[in-house]
């Protein structure tokens, strides 16, 4: 008994963190492979002149989520660590 939890609660609270654990984890990857700047097929058209750009919209969008969704991982993390 962590608290004023008890057994049952921490056992819902354990297999909640474990079913987000996976979700994030397959979101992260999603989004990291969205990410890929050397991924598709138009960017052999394109050269490889590579210049420095800043992000803007979706692609600005897509990286904060990524930020988000690792810290969220890594508390999910910490909390089944607690509980386990």
């Amino acid at each position: 008994m962590i608290g004023w939890l008890q057994k049952s609660d921490i056992m819902n609270y354990l297999i909640i963190s474990k079913i987000a654990q996976i979700v994030l984890g397959v979101l992260i990857t999603v989004l990291v492979l969205i990410q890929s700047k050397n991924a598709g097929l138009t960017q052999g058209l394109k050269g490889s002149f590579g210049a420095y750009r800043s992000l803007r919209g979706v692609e600005k969008l897509i990286l904060y989520t990524t930020i988000a969704l690792g810290v969220l991982l890594v508390i999910n993390s910490f909390i089944l660590m607690l509980l386990s």
